[in-house]
């Protein structure tokens, strides 16, 4: 008898399985571009991708703008200052690959072989930087930091250090890798922004909030208990991925190359 109140009192007891079931609702139209990765020539078709949009809707970038691909100094050139070129108000997110070459920046020693092995190799030679590689020693990559540091200039190199990490809009949040769906968005580390959260894909966000990500690459981009995924792998695929999110819903539009 005990043992049957036991499982009766353990079944009452069994917390209900969370269901995302929020409306994504973005304070009006928005657009949001996945992870670019030096593919200028994917990014110079995004006008075609909005031809329908409206002009007046922000169009927001998670980031990793550079390495992998070769037009890196390109994409950083355009968005740092998009003038004629981007005729829209545009929002650029920081991407892990973004504060890897930041890093490298200030300690080359340090932090170099890790950028040059994940892509920041294609980012030197894009500004013409050359001579170092994933086993160059400290004197090699210090060199190589002086030469992009200049070759970079300090305004594109504050504009970099200055890119936030997230970007909200209603009840829809925009970053580069994810967050911990255990904390409210305003208290997310950094680590969780740029690199993502063990927990993301696995518990759903109880808050009702949207997250709009890129960073791990999908076959598809998908939407899945409250999250989007933009990052279908442009520097290889010849994908570059948009969602156009309003009350109307989501929809997915993309350039292929």
């Amino acid at each position: 008898m005990k043992r049957f109140l036991a499982q009766i009192f353990s079944t009452r007891r069994q917390p209900s399985p969370v269901v995302f079931e929020s409306p994504c609702l973005p304070d009006g139209p928005l657009a949001v571009v996945g992870d670019i990765h030096g593919r200028f020539d994917l990014l110079l078709e995004l006008d075609s991708l909005l031809v329908d949009f409206p002009e007046e809707a922000p169009v927001v970038f998670v980031g990793d703008y550079i390495d992998r691909g070769d037009d890196s100094r390109a994409v950083l050139d355009l968005l740092s200052q998009p003038g004629d070129a981007l005729l829209r108000k545009i929002v650029c997110l920081k991407g892990n690959h973004e504060e890897m070459c930041l890093s490298f920046l200030d300690d080359p020693a340090t932090n170099g072989r890790a950028w040059i092995r994940n892509g920041g190799l294609q980012t030197l030679a894009s500004f013409g930087v050359s001579g170092v590689g994933p086993g160059s020693g400290a004197k090699e990559l210090r060199r190589a930091r002086d030469a992009l540091a200049i070759a970079m200039g300090d305004r594109l190199i504050d504009w970099l250090s200055a890119l936030p990490l997230i970007w909200q809009s209603g009840n829809v949040a925009i970053v580069h890798a994810g967050a911990d769906p255990c904390k409210p968005l305003n208290a997310q580390s950094s680590q969780s922004l740029l690199w993502g959260h063990p927990d993301f894909t696995k518990r759903i966000r109880e808050d009702g909030q949207w997250v709009v990500h890129g960073h791990t690459i999908v076959d598809e981009p998908m939407i899945e208990n409250g999250r989007i995924a933009l990052d279908t792998g442009a520097y290889a695929t010849g994908r570059l991925t948009a969602a156009l999110l309003d009350e109307g819903g989501v929809e997915f539009r993309q350039t292929r190359r």
